[in-house]
């Protein structure tokens, strides 16, 4: 399998619409996702002294968090608005290869900063909320 490009990780959120289109969050420079699990033990006596695991149980989620220079799009100020009103919202997460994932997502931090001389920078975390799955 050949290396992908960073830049063709792209995060896009959707519009809302019963079938939604997703728009791209623009200028991000900086993507990244984490599949985080937590594990439910159910070692025993009988395990040997060694640890077991629950297959298919605890929780999963997913973390999103992306930086970025602020150019005022459509998609970053409806981000900014569901970071102050605490609404979650469809995502979409999409790859070089053409892969897909979708999931609903809670902004659990929104930065801005900037210098005197530069421009104005964002960077972002988003948890997930339910399923997380390829589209």
């Amino acid at each position: 399998m050949a290396a992908q490009k960073g830049s063709a990780f792209l995060l896009k959120i959707s519009d809302g619409a019963p079938t939604p289109t997703y728009n791209t969050v623009a200028g991000l420079r900086t993507t990244q996702m984490s599949i985080n699990g937590e594990t439910v033990v159910v070692t025993s006596k009988d395990s040997g002294g060694w640890r077991e695991l629950l297959s298919g149980a605890g929780t999963r989620s997913v973390t999103v968090s992306a930086a970025g220079i602020f150019l005022g799009s459509t998609a970053e100020a409806q981000i900014r608005a569901n970071a102050l009103s605490g609404t979650i919202a469809d995502y979409e997460l999409s790859f070089e290869g053409g892969e897909k994932m979708h999931g609903r997502f809670l902004v659990q931090r929104l930065d801005y900063s900037g210098d005197f001389n530069g421009e104005r920078n964002y960077t972002m975390t988003l948890e997930s909320s339910g399923a997380v799955a390829p589209a």
